[in-house]
């Protein structure tokens, strides 16, 4: 019977990210983690992209996981999750493993999937492999110094795309991989926040039972690239996701929905205003960025309002 996702009943289950690891105090990838392995029942194998979740929890001769888990290359995690899987199924079906209902899982960040990883997520989820992908999106190279990707928002001071004279900022819009993993087919795509983590814990039960592939994008804020505290990580999250910058909803076998309307949508820019890689865009000669961040969250918003349903 599964464990009811109440904090009475989850504070008994034993950890299975061990503390003690080298990510940053307030990281949200740890705090993803943690919530979505508590959610799961039964033994789960985890393959990690490159990132700071990999480098930060396996420095050797350490690790800080209690489960099986493989690190391969930047590029490769899903092709490496889905060889596990295959060849667990191939050991069941010959009679040299028992059935265990393990669950296959790979983590990366938004350079290794968004860009680095996405050839061989995409081929993964296409042949069909029941796992799980996870990426804990923060917005940008955050492991090798800051570096833009196409999860980073409009606007943002990166390394690579530096505020100045010469541009303010990252000049284009972030990719919408949620969109473009939906439109794989598979079984299971969702879009959630650790902000909200019944609905995390509710998703990653979903995702690991699907039968098949599955894809869950996870807003997971980096106070040193984000430039905010390091204890306002919970704060900041959900007022991604009220602005709807992240809104929060699943691709359940073609069927879209939405899984938390905020009651007041405030303008993004109260979001924008909380993090210094924002700083820049308040002088006078950079609103109207504000201005085009704001039009494109809400031409999303509607759209996923009609794809939900609820227009």
């Amino acid at each position: 019977m599964a464990t009811k996702l109440v904090p009475k009943e989850l504070m008994k289950r034993p950890e299975r990210l061990a503390p003690g690891h080298r990510l940053c105090a307030g990281c949200g990838a740890s705090i993803i983690v943690r919530q979505m392995m508590a959610a799961i029942d039964g033994p789960v194998v985890l393959a990690n992209a490159t990132g700071c979740l990999e480098v930060a929890t396996t420095i050797y001769p350490y690790t800080a996981w209690r489960v099986p888990w493989i690190h391969n290359a930047f590029e490769n995690a899903a092709s490496t999750i889905s060889g596990v899987e295959a060849a667990y199924r191939s050991l069941v079906r010959q009679g040299k493993m028992e059935e265990q209902n393990v669950k296959f899982i790979a983590f990366g960040g938004d350079g290794g999937t968004y860009d680095i990883g996405i050839q061989a997520l995409s081929g993964a989820a296409e042949r069909g492999h029941q796992f799980l992908y996870v990426c804990y999106d923060n917005g940008a190279y955050m492991n090798t110094g800051i570096q833009r990707s196409s999860a980073t928002p409009l606007g943002a001071n990166t390394t690579t795309s530096p505020a100045g004279k010469a541009i303010p900022g990252k000049q284009q819009n972030r990719k919408d991989l949620t969109a473009i993993m939906a439109a794989h087919n598979i079984p299971y795509v969702a879009q959630a926040s650790p902000s909200r983590w019944r609905d995390l814990m509710e998703k990653t039960r979903k995702a690991v039972n699907c039968g098949g592939a599955a894809f869950i994008n996870v807003l997971s804020s980096c106070n040193r690239g984000w430039r905010h505290a390091a204890d306002e990580t919970i704060e900041i999250t959900q007022l991604g996701v009220d602005t709807c910058y992240w809104p929060l909803y699943e691709v359940e076998n073609g069927e879209w929905r939405l899984t938390y309307k905020p009651k007041e949508k405030p303008p993004v820019e109260e979001w924008l205003e909380r993090q210094g890689r924002f700083r820049h865009l308040f002088r006078p000669e950079n609103r109207h960025i504000i201005d085009q961040f704001q039009e494109e969250v809400d031409l999303r918003w509607e759209r996923l309002l009609r794809l939900c349903g609820e227009a």
